[in-house]
This record gives C-alpha cells, sequence and structure tokens, in this order.
C-alpha cells in the first residue's frame, strides 16, 4: 500500500522545552533532508539520531535532533523521521510551513495511527488502545490500555473467531465432500455442543467486561440529599479541597458542581447537585430538576442523609426515589450523633467535615463496581464500549444458530449464523469493517497522532 507524504505536530504548541515534528511517507528522508544541515540523512540508518540545524535558505529556524526510522521498522511502517525543536508556538509551525513547501501534505487527524494500522503494524484494537493511553487518568486504566495494545483482545478475538472456523470448516467438508470416509459428521448435536461452548466463553467476557468497562470509562457519581445535610462537604473531603462552597445556610448550592477523583485505580465523576425540597425559588427549582436529570443518568448514587437528626419526609421520598438505583447510603454528622432509624443497617456513618469514615465509604465503591479477581487477572479485559457492543451482537448469533438446531433447520443453514458470528467478530480488531467505523474512530485522534 502506498501512501504520499505526511507531516503533523506530535506534541501541544505552547511554550514548552521541546516540540516534534513528525513526517512519514516514502519521501520522508529526501524531503526533510532538503532543509536538514547536517549529516547526509539520505546515508542514515534506521533508529539513529542526527544532530543539526533547520535551514530555510541561509536562515537558521532551529538547532534540531532528527530521529530516523526506516521501512519497515517504523510506527507506520513507512520512513519516518522525528523532528525535535525548540518548544513554543513559532519553530514548529515553520518546519511544518517549509516541508509542506517541499511536497509533504498536513496529516489528518490521527493518520498516523491509521498509517499503522492500513499497513497492518497494528489492529484497530491497538489503534484504540493508543487513545486510551492518551486519555488514561488513572493507572488501572493505563494498565488497560496497555494489555489491548500489547494484543491481548486481538488474539482472544482470534482465539474465537478460530473456535467458530472449526464449527464452520466441519460443516463446509460435510457439504463439499460428503465421499471423505474420516470426516466427522457434523449432526446438530455436535453443533450444539460446540455453540454452547463458545457462548459461555462470551458470558465469562461479558461479565468481566463489566469491570474493564467501570475502570476505562469511570462511574458517574451523583451526590444527592435534602439541603444541608452535607452534599458539598462529602465533595471537597474527597477530593481533598474546597470545590464546592459550603454554609450553613440551606440551599447554598443551587446549579451542578462537576469534579473527577481517583479512587484507587477508578476514576469517579463525581457529581454535586442542588438539595431536593418543595420550594418556590425560580433558580433552586431549575437546579433541582437538574438534579433529577442527573439521577436518571448516574452509574452510583450517593445518598446523604443528616443522621444527627430523624428522617424527615423529604428524606423518605429521596429513598424511595433512588431504590432501583445502585446506591450507597450515607449517614453524615456522625460526630453530632445517630438519631436516625435503626431499620437503614446498611447506612455508612461518617463525618464529610472530619474526613472520618471516607474509607469505609471508598471501600464499599469498590465492592460494588469491582470484582478484585478479575481486576488482577492476567487474562483479556474487554473495557471498550464498541468492543463490548460486537461481543453481544456475536452472542445473540450465536443464540440464533442454537435456535436454528432446535428446528432442525439444515446444517448449511446453521451455518449463516455461525458466519454471522465470525464476521461480527473481525469488526472488533477491523478484519472486517467499514470506511465510516475507520474514518470515526481515527477523527478522534489528535493531528500529530
Amino acid at each position: 500500500m502506498i501512501f504520499d507524504t505526511i507531516v503533523g505536530i506530535s506534541t501541544k504548541l505552547g511554550e514548552s522545552a521541546v516540540n516534534i515534528v513528525r513526517i512519514s511517507g516514502d519521501d520522508a528522508v529526501e524531503i526533510l533532508n532538503g532543509i536538514f544541515r547536517g549529516s547526509d540523512l539520505s546515508l542514515a540508518k534506521s533508529h539513529t539520531v542526527h544532530y543539526g540545524k533547520i535551514m530555510d535558505k541561509e536562515d537558521m529556524i532551529d538547532e534540531v535532533m532528527v530521529s530516523v526510522f526506516l521501512s519497515p521498522r517504523s510506527f507506520t511502517t513507512e520512513n519516518t523521521c522525528e523532528i525535535s525543536c525548540h518548544g513554543g508556538y513559532l519553530i514548529a509551525n515553520e518546519i511544518v510551513r517549509m516541508l509542506l513547501k517541499r511536497g509533504a501534505r498536513l496529516a489528518t487527524n490521527g493518520e498516523f495511527t491509521r498509517r499503522a494500522y492500513l499497513n497492518g503494524r497494528i489492529d484497530l484494537t491497538q489503534a484504540e488502545s493508543i487513545m486510551d493511553m492518551i486519555q488514561a487518568k488513572t493507572k488501572e486504566q493505563l494498565r488497560l490500555a496497555n494489555k489491548q495494545l500489547l494484543g491481548e483482545v486481538m488474539d482472544l478475538v482470534a482465539e474465537l473467531q478460530g473456535e467458530l472456523l472449526v464449527a464452520i470448516a466441519g460443516i463446509e467438508v460435510n457439504i463439499d465432500y460428503p465421499e471423505y470416509d474420516d470426516a466427522i459428521i457434523m449432526t446438530r448435536d455436535i453443533l450444539v455442543s460446540q455453540i454452547q461452548k463458545l457462548r459461555e466463553k462470551l458470558d465469562r467476557i461479558l461479565v468481566k467486561s463489566n469491570t474493564g468497562k467501570i475502570i476505562r470509562e469511570g462511574v458517574k457519581t451523583v451526590i444527592v440529599g435534602k439541603p444541608n445535610v452535607g452534599k458539598s462537604s462529602l465533595l471537597n473531603s474527597l477530593l481533598k479541597e474546597d470545590k464546592a462552597i459550603v454554609t450553613e445556610v440551606s440551599g447554598t448550592t443551587r446549579d451542578l458542581i462537576e469534579a473527577e477523583f481517583n479512587l484507587s485505580g477508578i476514576l469517579l465523576k463525581l457529581i454535586d447537585t442542588a438539595g431536593i425540597r418543595p420550594t418556590d425559588d425560580i433558580v433552586e427549582k431549575i437546579g433541582i430538576q437538574k438534579t433529577k436529570s442527573a439521577l436518571s443518568e448516574a452509574d452510583l448514587v450517593l445518598l446523604v442523609l443528616d443522621q444527627s437528626q430523624t428522617l424527615t419526609k423529604d428524606d423518605h421520598e429521596l429513598l424511595e426515589l433512588t431504590k432501583d438505583k445502585k446506591r450507597i447510603i450515607i449517614g453524615n454528622k456522625m460526630d453530632l450523633g445517630n438519631q436516625m432509624d435503626s431499620s437503614l443497617s446498611k447506612c455508612i456513618s461518617i463525618s464529610a467535615k472530619n474526613r472520618v469514615g471516607i474509607e469505609e465509604l471508598e471501600n464499599e465503591v469498590r465492592r460494588l463496581f469491582v470484582e478484585e479477581d478479575l481486576e488482577n487477572s492476567k487474562e483479556a479485559v474487554v473495557s471498550n464500549t464498541r468492543h463490548i457492543a460486537l461481543i453481544q451482537k456475536t452472542y445473540e448469533h450465536l443464540w440464533d444458530a442454537l435456535e436454528s438446531c432446535e428446528q432442525l433447520q439444515p446444517v448449511d443453514m446453521i451455518e449463516i449464523d455461525l458466519r454471522l458470528a465470525w464476521n461480527t467478530l473481525g469488526e472488533i480488531t477491523g478484519e472486517i469493517s467499514n470506511d465510516t467505523l475507520i474514518d470515526t474512530l481515527f477523527s478522534k485522534f489528535c493531528l500529530g497522532k
């Protein structure tokens, strides 16, 4: 596959020590050699670094270090050079301008990674893992991304496709070569056994994917309660900073306050909400409506009650409102005593103001969302929403195949569903793909990646 030569800035422009300009394509070395003054890059060996100057005719633009990676031993598998220049807004742009003038083309978002994929250097899951690495905010997110980059998901998909091919090939041999005496007659009973084993594997993968998805995407967590129970104090206590204004005046929080909290590798996307109560205040009414909207989208609800007082009608209404959500009931202000109904046995007592009981709250979040044996497992964990959806779709195709077996359909009809399952798995790695999907995925990358 032959492409033109592209160039892009791989680092964020701004005042910094270093910027990196990347150029990739058959003519990359030749184009750069025309503005580089130092050793002759056309004679350079792969994986070498060269000191020199970037010159615009007789004017020096910058002193640089150039790294040379020759095809096929580069990220894109093409001839690639990386120019390390001084940071700032001007220098890298000037170098790009000069390379464009000599025949390179400005890269589109994610085009370097896209070329690595199209040239067979990486599969689609590995390309997506690169974006996950860039966006990682916790060590657990980075760990998952690295495992995917090393090809664990790709290997898992290949294993599943291989088992499907065994069943498909068995059907084909029976149809095309019935005279083979040593061929196993592919009966529905054999197919049912093979399909059920595959579905059991997909079941386990989907169970583990719940933990993987939580680690990768975080937990959308809404803090709710009536006014003045300490919701904002809880937010500040978790963040260890004064993110929200805390006063003795009820209804201080009128709008949603959002923040992110790294809980031992799990990213909590915290939303502190307006206290829910009857009110005639127009602004407060809008805040309460936003609270109810946030509740409907939450993965986790932290329901805060004031345990120093008996439960009110508003508290009971909140308990009813959140009963169908995954929630943790928190009794705040434990330092002022406990007057709450003893029937709330699963209530976690804390003092947000004094940061007492916060560790127990954190442990409960992990218990709800993270299966420790899976988190520490060396097996592949599927975490990407696209991958999970395709595995679920594969599961449905296998279910259709089982139904066809139960309905005593001919084996060649059952094969249709098995082939659909195989193709669906291929969409995960990009073995089976469409241009719209590829365009959408790589458009999310930055310009020089």
